[in-house]
């Protein structure tokens, strides 16, 4: 009995010893820099909508861009979360040049991602996320019916490859996002219904449930960020396809786009707190 005893003490001890031991012992602090990006994008604009006209316009486009991305909170080796803005402006001649199109719009989505690395320096994400697009064609030849509205509330799957390699001596980080809305819901009037109608309260059917058959898109950019110093050089191609089918109305919009901008690491460090030499930086990319 004696024994038993002093055999129960010892452990006591060492499990006494050890819960002091850990709880002494500080935890790793975890640093998930923002990896954010601004960019200017410029290209060609191609644009179908029977709303407006039977004919198709082409011509340029521009926009302005943002987004970011951060390892998430929780987990931040497995999920990352990416925010993307855009604002585009396109104007667009038809075939003969005689009539104007215009297009302002804007865009923006987040989406949370799990992550892995198959590959050394290859980081492969998937995810889904919220997604918004809102925007206006207006066509300058036309009296009753001058615009069309693309608004549009889905629910994209987003994914990303980042790949980061070296050029020579230069740090390369390679990245191709690809987004396709799943479903969701998107404005779409009756053919011929004027914005007029609509504007005295005939409500129904504006609303239509999305899915492939009848609203899809691909937007879709790949990169290369120049890794000069603290601030890189972002360049590539933008991409977008919009595909919309519904009461005997159809829609094209194709945008091919150069991307030119900045982007960088950026990490929010209280001045009254030190970071531990201990510190584990997690990043997106």
């Amino acid at each position: 009995m004696n024994g038993l005893r002093h055999r129960m003490a010892a452990v006591a001890a060492a499990l006494s010893v050890a819960m002091m031991s850990a709880a002494s012992e500080p935890e790793t602090e975890i640093l998930r820099p923002v990896t954010a990006a601004y960019t200017v994008e410029a290209g060609s604009s191609h644009i179908a909508d029977t709303y407006l006209s039977p004919i198709r316009y082409a011509g340029w486009s521009a926009g302005f861009g943002y987004g970011r991305m951060q390892a998430m909170k929780f987990s931040p080796e497995r999920w990352v979360m990416a925010l993307d803005a855009r604002l585009t402006a396109e104007r667009a001649l038809n075939r003969v040049g005689n009539a104007t199109m215009w297009y302002w719009g804007v865009e923006a989505r987040w989406a949370m991602m799990r992550r892995v690395r198959p590959l050394a320096g290859l980081t492969v994400g998937l995810g889904v996320g919220p997604g918004l697009k809102a925007g206006c064609l207006y066509s300058q030849r036309n009296g009753n019916n001058p615009a069309s509205a693309k608004v549009a509330l889905t629910v994209d799957l987003s994914a990303y490859a980042a790949w980061n390699i070296r050029v020579g001596r230069l740090p390369v980080t390679l990245c191709y996002r690809p987004v396709v809305p799943l479903t969701g819901v998107f404005f779409a009037p009756d053919y011929g219904e004027l914005y007029y109608e609509i504007y005295l309260g005939n409500h129904s059917g504006l609303a239509r449930m999305a899915w492939w058959g009848n609203y899809f898109v691909l937007d879709h950019s790949l990169t290369a960020d120049l890794h000069f110093g603290n601030t890189s050089l972002r360049i590539g191609y933008s991409g977008q396809v919009l595909s919309t089918k519904a009461s005997d109305i159809t829609s094209r919009m194709i945008r091919h786009c150069a991307v030119i901008g900045v982007s960088g690491e950026w990490l929010s460090v209280s001045p009254r707190k030190k970071i531990s030499p201990k510190a584990r930086m997690i990043h997106a990319l």
